[in-house]
């Protein structure tokens, strides 16, 4: 069970309370993943900022364990989707079944009806029922039969895909891609990382079986909306403003990219620092926040032109550049 201390302080609304247990967090997770600080920082940004995440990385990384591992931290429930190319878009939704007792439709909800949504592999489906998970990352609720159901709070999708292998894969179009607050690539472990994970599955750990690996609620919903209150506070002066749109109208310009950042994603890279310098115990902005943000929130809303791609360049590397050449305000 969570800390009834923690939870009642979050509960009141003591910001301190909320950061120290969302902190908490990584110490839990780190129970059942080894070396995925950046990825458990980023699923709580987006939480923060009511946003949704892509997860990039080759198989047996570990993508699914980390968003259950978070999901049992933050004493959230979840549920996943395995995507393939036969699944419809009802069996995200949920549809109207006939009831033969009462001669009525009723409504039965879909896994999407969860806190965090697992969509595991979301490019093995086609577009269709990829686009069934519009309407809820952006507005929250689904739509069958004319009736608009709301999702609960918090709502979360993480969704998975495979950087190598395309064959028989549906890439998400940028409208999708631009619906995503964050893309964090989730890398190989290190050697020492790769070893711990040997030596605890040698010692019986079943990632099947997260509280037999000592995961406990460390923050509930209450200390979430403490969070996401505080990060609503914090200040944000015009010079960042001004930092974050330069930032973005340079991509527009770029030689190397076709597609540079909306608006939205302007407003996202805004959103994801004010998280961060929050996270990390101040009141105010950065430039070193926009900073640390600006890759994961960025890297998916840019597209690159064929020659740049063939030429090596990447849109980290692109981003990189204009980090380096935008001015920062001092």
């Amino acid at each position: 069970m969570m800390d009834p201390t923690t939870d009642n302080a979050a509960h009141t609304g003591d910001p301190g309370a909320a950061r120290a247990s969302l902190e908490a967090l990584r110490a839990e997770i780190a129970k059942a993943v080894v070396g995925q600080d950046p990825a458990v920082t980023g699923l709580v940004v987006a939480l923060l900022c009511r946003g949704h995440v892509l997860l990039e990385g080759v198989p047996g990384v570990a993508k699914t364990l980390l968003v259950r591992a978070l999901a049992s931290a933050l004493e959230l429930d979840t549920k996943r989707v395995q995507f393939t190319p036969d699944l419809m878009p009802s069996d995200v939704t949920g549809s109207l079944v006939y009831d033969t007792r009462t001669a009525e439709f009723s409504f039965q909800p879909g896994p999407v009806f969860t806190n965090l949504l697992l969509a595991d592999e979301i490019n093995r489906t086609p577009p269709k029922t990829q686009s069934s998970l519009l309407e809820a990352m952006e507005e929250r609720q689904v739509t069958v039969d004319g009736t608009a159901r709301p999702l609960p709070e918090p709502f979360l999708v993480a969704a998975t895909q495979n950087p190598v292998e395309y064959e028989g894969t549906y890439p998400l179009p940028e409208a999708q891609l631009d619906r995503f607050l964050l893309k964090l690539t989730i890398p190989l472990p290190s050697r020492q990382d790769e070893i711990n994970v040997l030596t605890r599955h040698a010692e019986g750990f079943n990632p099947r079986d997260l509280r037999a690996a000592g995961i406990r609620p460390v923050a509930g919903p209450a200390a979430l909306e403490a969070a996401r209150a505080a990060v609503g506070k914090t200040a944000v002066s015009p010079e960042i403003t001004g930092y974050v749109v330069d930032i973005c109208r340079s991509t527009r310009e770029s030689p190397s990219l076709t597609l540079g950042v909306s608006p939205r994603g302007a407003t996202a890279l805004l959103a994801t620092a004010r998280a961060w310098a929050w996270l990390t115990g101040r009141d105010y902005v950065i430039p070193d926040d926009v900073k640390a943000l600006a890759l994961p929130t960025l890297r998916h809303r840019v597209q690159l032109r064929p020659e740049a791609e063939m030429e090596g360049v990447t849109a980290d590397s692109v981003i990189n550049a204009i980090l380096a050449h935008v001015p920062v305000p001092r």
